[in-house]
């Protein structure tokens, strides 16, 4: 069974910083994509970055240059680095993963539970 455990969300001030991880177990990790997504009271999920199996990344325009994605395949977890937040970066962030199961061959797509960021001063 694959699992996506988030943390480190919380309250900041604007201006502020947070470092979100994604802990994942069961998942062969080295070999899948990572992506952090947010939904917003009323709004969509959005994606907000992705990291791939080369550790190529990209970015949604409004976080570029703020926030870093990074991946450890050794500790099997995906970061979110979040600096110079602002108010409206306020959401619920969702880990997600598409590669396969250990011991199993097939794609599938896996969502973490969210953890909730908080701009406010």
């Amino acid at each position: 069974q694959v699992q996506l455990v988030e943390s480190g969300g919380g309250l900041v001030q604007p201006g502020g910083s947070l470092r979100l991880s994604c802990a994942t177990s069961g998942l062969r990790f080295r070999d899948s994509d990572m992506a952090w997504y947010r939904q917003a009271p009323g709004k969509l999920r959005e994606l907000v970055a992705g990291i791939t199996i080369g550790g190529s990344a990209e970015y949604a325009d409004v976080v570029q240059g703020r926030f870093t994605i990074s991946r450890d395949n050794i500790k099997r977890t995906s970061y979110l680095q979040m600096n110079s937040l602002k108010p409206e970066d306020t959401a619920v962030y969702f880990c997600h993963a598409k590669g396969a199961q250990y011991g199993r061959s097939n794609i599938r797509e896996y969502w973490g539970q969210g953890t909730q960021v908080t701009v406010s001063s």
